[in-house]
């Protein structure tokens, strides 16, 4: 289960290491968040909101995070 404050993160949160350092949570690309699926998430906060990031993308529900991204 997630909730509200999960998806602000996705929309916020910056992926803290490796080839897409930087860049927001939700914007990751699913190859890499399914390369992560094969490999393992991250333990933690951070591989839970990759993990809905991944379950988000693959139902075609980016743009319910649209909204909350700051600056949007």
């Amino acid at each position: 289960m997630f909730s509200k404050e999960d998806l602000l993160k996705l929309a916020r949160m910056e992926m803290p290491f490796g080839k897409y350092a930087g860049r927001v949570l939700i914007d990751l690309p699913e190859e890499y968040l399914l390369w992560f699926a094969k490999k393992g998430f991250p333990k933690g906060e951070l591989g839970r909101l990759m993990q809905l990031a991944l379950e988000i993308r693959i139902n075609g529900l980016e743009k319910i995070i649209t909204p909350l991204k700051s600056g949007v």
